[in-house]
C-alpha cells in the first residue's frame, strides 16, 4: 500500500508531466506521442530471455519497471491512455495494476495483444524500441530526435515524488550494504556477500538496476568486476561493494569500501582519506557549479591524498599534470541518476548543445552545470590498477614499495547519491542508521 504523502506527490508529478508534455508536443507540432514500455529479448538460438526493465519515458509515467508489451498514449487535453498488457495465461502470472491512486489518472485498456494500438488522426510520434516500419504503419514517426531530446531534458530535474522514490531506493540499498559487510567480516566469499545483500535489500538479482560489483582484494581494482567467487580468499584484505536498488523504477547507486581483518596498515587510512575527500566534494554541490570543475578538483585533492599517504613523492600538482592521478582514478566523478543509473542529459546543455568531456577525462559522464532538482552520484576513487600504473614504472615519483603493499587490496571507492537544492546538497544516501 502506497503511503498517502507519496501518493499525493505522485499525483502532482503526473499533473506536472501532463502540462510539460502538452507544451513540448505543441512546440514540436505533434498531436500526441505513443510510448512503448518495451519487451524482453531472447538469447540467440535459445528460448530464454534476458532481464527486462521498461523504457525510461514510459516509466516516468507508469511506475512498473517490469511491465512489458504495454503502451501509453499522451495527448494534450486528454487523459493519458494506458494500454496495459494483461493476457490470460497459465504459464505466467498475468500482470495486474496495483490498487493505488495513480491508476485513476489514466484511461486503462487491458489488452492481450502485443501489437501497438491504432492512433487517431493527426501527427503522432512513437517512442521506444520500435522500428521505423512499424511506426510508419501507424502513420507516426519513430523516435524523432528533437522530441526525444526535449523529453530527455524533462527528466534531468526530479520532482518531489521522484526524490522520495530515490531516497527509498537508497534506504533499501544501504540495508544490503550493511548485510554484505557483515557477511564479509564473518568470512564470507563474494557470493556470500551478494546473497546477503539481496536478502537484506529484499531484491531479486534480475530486478537490480545493474549487476552489483562485489570485489574482494584485488578484484576491487577492476572497475566493473563482473563475477562472484564462491571461495573465500586466504587473506581478506578488502571489500569493495557497488550495489544498487530499484524502487518504483528509480535507481540507487551506492559504493562502499571496507578494510578486512588482514588489511595492510596503509589501507584503512586510505579509505578514510577517500571518504573525507568525497564528503568535501558533496558539500560543494550547488546550483551553478560546474561538474567538470568538481571533477578536476577531485584530481587535485587526490594528488594531495597520494602525497600525504606516501604513495607519490612528487607534488600534488605534478601528480595531476603528469597523469599520475588519472592512473590511480581513471573514471569520472559521477553522473546523473534517476530512472536509469546513468540517467539522460549528462553530456548536453539544456538547449541540446553537446557538452563533450575534456580530452583528458573522457570517461566523465556529467559535463554540465548543476541545477536545483538534479540528482547526481559523487564517487571519487583510488585504485591499484597495474596496467595503468605500468607506464610510470620507471618514474621515481611513485613509491613502488608502498604500491606493491596495496596491490592485493584493489582500491577504494565511496559513492553517494545527492540531490542538488538551492540551499545546498541533500545526501539521499546518508541515514542515521548507516
Amino acid at each position: 500500500m502506497i503511503a498517502p504523502d507519496l501518493a499525493a506527490a505522485q499525483g502532482r508529478h503526473l499533473d506536472a508531466l501532463g502540462r510539460a508534455y502538452a507544451g513540448i508536443l505543441g512546440t514540436e507540432g505533434y498531436d500526441g506521442v505513443l510510448l512503448y514500455s518495451g519487451h524482453a529479448h531472447r538469447h540467440f538460438a535459445d528460448d530464454q530471455t534476458a532481464s527486462f526493465a521498461a523504457y525510461g519515458h514510459f516509466l516516468h509515467w507508469v511506475p512498473m519497471a517490469g511491465l512489458a508489451h504495454s503502451w501509453l498514449l499522451v495527448r494534450p487535453d486528454h487523459r493519458p491512455t494506458l494500454y496495459f498488457h494483461a493476457p490470460e495465461d497459465f504459464w505466467h502470472l498475468t500482470p495486474r495494476l496495483p490498487e493505488e491512486p495513480w491508476v485513476g489518472a489514466f484511461e486503462v485498456e487491458l489488452r492481450a495483444e502485443t501489437t501497438p494500438p491504432s492512433l487517431p488522426a493527426g501527427r503522432f510520434a512513437v517512442l521506444g524500441e520500435i522500428s521505423a516500419e512499424l511506426a510508419s504503419e501507424l502513420g507516426a514517426e519513430a523516435n524523432p530526435e528533437a522530441l526525444t531530446a526535449r523529453l530527455d531534458e524533462l527528466r534531468v530535474r526530479k520532482s518531489d515524488y521522484e526524490v522520495a522514490c530515490l531516497r527509498e531506493a537508497n534506504r533499501r540499498a544501504l540495508a544490503g550494504h550493511r548485510a554484505a559487510r557483515e557477511a564479509f567480516l564473518a568470512g564470507g566469499a563474494e557470493l556470500d556477500c551478494q546473497l546477503a545483500y539481496l536478502g537484506a535489500s529484499r531484491s531479486r538479482e534480475s530486478e537490480l538496476p545493474y549487476q552489483n560489483i562485489v570485489g574482494l582484494n584485488a578484484h576491487g581494482g577492476v572497475l566493473h568486476y563482473q563475477h562472484y567467487d564462491i571461495d573465500t580468499p586466504v587473506r581478506r584484505n578488502s571489500l569493495l561493494l557497488d550495489g544498487g536498488h530499484r524502487h518504483r523504477g528509480y535507481c540507487a547507486d551506492i559504493t562502499r569500501t571496507w578494510p578486512g581483518p588482514d588489511a595492510d596498515p596503509l589501507f584503512a587510512p586510505l579509505v578514510e582519506g577517500v571518504t573525507a575527500l568525497q564528503r568535501r566534494l558533496v558539500t560543494a554541490l550547488r546550483p551553478g557549479v560546474s561538474y567538470v570543475e568538481l571533477h578536476e578538483r577531485m584530481h587535485v585533492e587526490l594528488g594531495a591524498l597520494l602525497v600525504g599517504h606516501g604513495l607519490v613523492r612528487c607534488s600534488a600538482d605534478a601528480a595531476v599534470a603528469t597523469g599520475i592521478t588519472r592512473a590511480f582514478c581513471p573514471h569520472g566523478l559521477g553522473h546523473l541518476l534517476g530512472l536509469q543509473v546513468h540517467d539522460l542529459g549528462g553530456r548536453v546543455a539544456a538547449d541540446g548543445t553537446p557538452l563533450s568531456p575534456p580530452a583528458s577525462h573522457p570517461a566523465l559522464r556529467l559535463t554540465r552545470e548543476l541545477e536545483a532538482g538534479m540528482v547526481v552520484t559523487m564517487e571519487p576513487g583510488l585504485y591499484i590498477i597495474p596496467m595503468l600504473l605500468e607506464r610510470f614504472r620507471d618514474s621515481r615519483a611513485i613509491d613502488w614499495q608502498r604500491v606493491e603493499r596495496l596491490a592485493d587490496h584493489g582500491g577504494v571507492r565511496i559513492e553517494d547519491n545527492v540531490l542538488v537544492t538551492a540551499e545546498g546538497p541533500d545526501n539521499l544516501t546518508l541515514h542515521d542508521a548507516e
